[in-house]
Parts: C-alpha cells; structure tokens; sequence
C-alpha cells in the first residue's frame, strides 16, 4: 500500500473549562457538526465527544481491521465482532495523560483453536498502526471472548 495522509480539523471557542468547539474529519465521516468539550471528559455530555473517546474508537476500529485480516491470513475469517474501548484519562505525576485502554473484544470466528484466536487477537493488539502509535505511553489491555 503506498503512503495515504488522513486529514481532520477542530476548532474551538472559550476556555478550557466553559469552551466548545467542533471537530471534522477530510472524509466527511465527523463534520462540523461534532461537538466536543472538556466536560464531556468522564461524564457524558450530549452530543459532544473529546479527544481521549476518538482515540479510543481509533484503537477499537483499527483494531478490528487488523485482527479480521489477520484471522482471514490464518484461513479463518471471522463472521463478525464487536469491539469496545474503554479509554482512561487520569491525572498522574507528570500531568494529565490518557493511562490505559482496554479493548473488550467478542468475535465470532468458525473453525479456531481457541490458543489460536487468544494468539492472533493479541498479534492485532499489539500490531496496529493505532496501537503502535500509542506504544510506550499508554496501556494497552485487551479481553478477547470467542463466540462459537
């Protein structure tokens, strides 16, 4: 595959605390409709996202792509997945910093060794781009459930 550039843009108004802005991405899938805001920062806030939830979907979507590959090279495709992010923001030592992820992942995949699936899930982890962007700053977990 050659090189590919994603673009995305935020804009923002006010403080920290009080401000909002908006966030869109090249391909139109976030527009400038969404919202964001500091306060949706560990309690929802309808409808507006933050940047440690993108991350986190980032986490979950690249993932999911890279394990589905990863189970068709092994001969066997899943039928489906979900995959879920749970992405902790936390004040630490040296500031505020996003600690962990932890992906939950449930997949439905005929004909694995369960050794074999516990094996490629944790290959995906720890091989896709998103997981090798954050490598070295944040923890990253994972439980992966097979369902027959």
């Amino acid at each position: 595959m050659p090189t590919a550039e994603s673009h995305a843009s935020a804009t923002w108004q006010g403080n920290l605390t009080d401000g909002k802005g908006t966030v869109s991405t090249g391909s139109g899938a976030l527009n400038a409709q969404t919202n964001w805001e500091f306060r949706s920062r560990g309690a929802p806030t309808a409808p507006a996202t933050n940047p440690e939830e993108l991350i986190g979907a980032a986490l979950a979507s690249c993932f999911s792509m890279a394990f589905s590959n990863n189970l068709a090279q092994h001969g066997t495709p899943p039928h489906g997945m979900d995959v879920n992010a749970t992405t902790t923001f936390s004040l630490g030592s040296s500031g505020v910093s996003i600690s962990s992820i932890a992906l939950d992942v449930t997949a439905s995949v005929p004909n694995i060794k369960p050794d074999d699936f516990q094996r490629i899930a944790n290959e995906a982890k720890d091989g896709c781009p998103v997981s090798q962007a954050l490598k070295g700053n944040v923890d990253i977990t994972m439980q992966a459930q097979l369902k027959q």
